[in-house]
């Protein structure tokens, strides 16, 4: 090399350096001056706000706005809210072994695992958690309520009881556990030669007990010649088990997922370690919208490797990785540090959230990637089906009844008439005018797109005083007898919901899951496609 091209590149590394060192410092300068112009607010909000404000309350609102702007993953845990994480210890979960949501003003089991604390003690779905210890539970959320009751094995709990049909409030001790929940709550044949997995998280040992399940399965039907693997509803869990679940079914040595972030070095590719236990079996894996994390990954990546036909709706969209951080005075921040990449390339992660959920992006705007194959896959909202279908849960009286509650009530209310039910096998649900006199004695309404759309209508009209009312109306109680009819049209749907809740109650999750099997349309489809060998070869070739 010339003395004059030595000189050059030296110039440019050392403009390049300098351009570096600028960049850096006119960031750093950036952060200081935004901590201090935060800060000097703070002390003025403090010092001549009109009314008293509390210190630390301000300052919550201000750190949650701040990593509230970024994704929905990444959190501040105060003093306060690390104080039940004391108990997580090993990875192991303590508590009392059931799963809860908010109802009302107070936080309801919702569901119960089988000989766990919760169902030795004798607590039922639809029990409300009026006390815990002693301690009013009124208004607190589900999160706030599961810390407070996680502890140690062996330790006591008292909780004050609200039941529908009890006379009053009563209390139960329990002993917590160590609460061990089936991450394969069932498996077994759904039609000839084809078998069925459902996996619920990924927890220890999920991918030991799906090879065990497969290999029972075999036993069961030597010419087994398809596979449905149900993830629908799985949000995720341990990254390993999902490396060891797409091991059952691809190579040794292929890549699985990589992570990268900021920091290069943190870097990390995860790959298939160990021999596969089937790489021919035609294997279809059922998705939808509350398919998330590790789910995506087993799907994404089946769907790269085309080693499987993806059957139901577009996933969470949940690709990125969390680190915590202490931050002083026992507060942490839960930070995302990298995003998942499955063999593709793609991202898995959703780019656009509303009220923490993600927003459906449109195909020609993701990036498009290939499989293996050839095949066009898109990133930037989760993982796309290959056979897409419409979900009757989504419908607008069906999602209604769900997130009103009002299914999982009248459950409630049926089960203290029924203190037993036949099998799963023969059970049927027959009461669906009691239902939909149990929905008039509730008074249940629901505001379809039509109505708001009327509504935005009526606003409108009053607005510009047009004579225009009766025309209104009448287009008002034609939609009103439309939504009561559209009950009807959606009578089996709502019928199978009851059935699974009614299953959950008697026979726990491996009941309700074996109960849903049985008028499963996107089990009828996976059925389809495995039983059409054609056709199931068409797919994964993208023609």
């Amino acid at each position: 090399m010339t003395f004059g091209k030595k000189a050059a590149l030296l110039a440019l590394v050392v403009t390049a350096s300098a351009f570096t060192l600028v960049t850096t410092n006119d960031k750093y300068f950036e952060i200081v001056k935004n901590i201090e112009i935060f800060a000097n607010v703070y002390r003025e909000l403090n010092t001549n706000y009109v009314d008293e404000v509390d210190p630390g309350r301000l300052m919550r609102t201000g750190i949650d706005a701040m990593v509230g702007s970024l994704d929905p993953f990444t959190n501040y845990i105060s003093e306060a809210d690390i104080e039940g994480y004391r108990f997580i210890t090993e990875g192991r979960y303590h508590g009392i072994g059931a799963v809860s949501e908010k109802i009302g003003e107070y936080v309801t089991i919702t569901e119960l695992y089988k000989d766990q604390p919760a169902d030795k003690a004798g607590l039922r779905p639809g029990d409300q958690i009026v006390a815990v210890d002693g301690k009013d539970a009124r208004g607190k959320t589900t999160e706030e309520l599961n810390e407070i009751m996680r502890g140690f094995p062996g330790s006591q709990l008292a909780l004050t009881i609200r039941r529908a049909g009890s006379p009053g409030d009563f209390k139960v001790s329990l002993v917590r556990g160590d609460v061990n929940v089936p991450n394969v709550p069932y498996s077994g044949m759904v039609a000839q030669g084809i078998g069925y997995i459902a996996l619920s998280i990924f927890t220890q040992d999920a991918g030991r007990n799906i090879s065990n399940a497969l290999k029972e399965l075999k036993a069961q039907d030597p010419n087994l010649k398809g596979l449905i693997l149900d993830l629908r509803g799985n949000g995720g869990g341990l990254l390993h088990e999902a490396v060891n679940i797409c091991n059952l079914f691809i190579p040794k040595d292929e890549v699985v997922v990589s992570t990268r972030g900021k920091i290069k070095e943190r870097d990390q590719v995860f790959r298939t370690l160990n021999a596969p236990l089937d790489l021919e079996i035609p294997v279809t894996v059922l998705i939808n919208k509350r398919s998330a994390s590790a789910s995506e990954i087993v799907s994404g990546v089946l769907q790269d490797y085309d080693r499987g036909v993806l059957i139901g709706q577009r996933s969470y969209g949940k690709g990125l990785v969390q680190n915590t951080m202490d931050v002083g005075y026992n507060a942490r921040v839960k930070v995302t540090t990298s995003k998942y990449y499955i063999p593709s390339q793609r991202c898995i992660q959703s780019v656009e959230y509303k009220d923490g959920e993600p927003v459906e992006i449109a195909d020609d705007k993701r990036a498009e990637f290939r499989t293996r194959a050839g095949r066009v896959v898109l990133d930037g909202g989760g993982v796309k089906p290959d056979v897409v279908l419409a979900s009757p849960y989504d419908e607008g009286v069906v999602k209604a009844l769900v997130e009103g509650h009002y299914v999982f009530d009248y459950v409630t209310q049926w089960a203290l008439k029924h203190p037993t039910i036949d099998s799963i096998d023969v059970f049927r649900f027959t009461e669906f005018n009691d239902f939909g006199n149990y929905l008039r004695s509730r008074n249940f309404s629901y505001n379809s797109e039509s109505e708001k759309m009327l509504i935005s209508l009526r606003e409108k009209i009053a607005a510009e005083d047009l004579s225009v009312k009766e025309e209104v109306d009448a287009l008002a109680a034609r939609i009103d007898y439309a939504q009561r009819e559209e009950l009807q049209r959606y009578q089996a749907v709502v019928v199978d919901l009851i059935e699974k809740e009614i299953a959950g109650r008697y026979y726990y999750q491996r009941g309700k899951v074996q109960m849903g099997l049985r008028n499963d349309l996107e089990i009828k489809e996976a059925i389809d496609v495995l039983n059409d060998s054609a056709r199931y070869r068409k797919l994964l070739s993208g023609q």
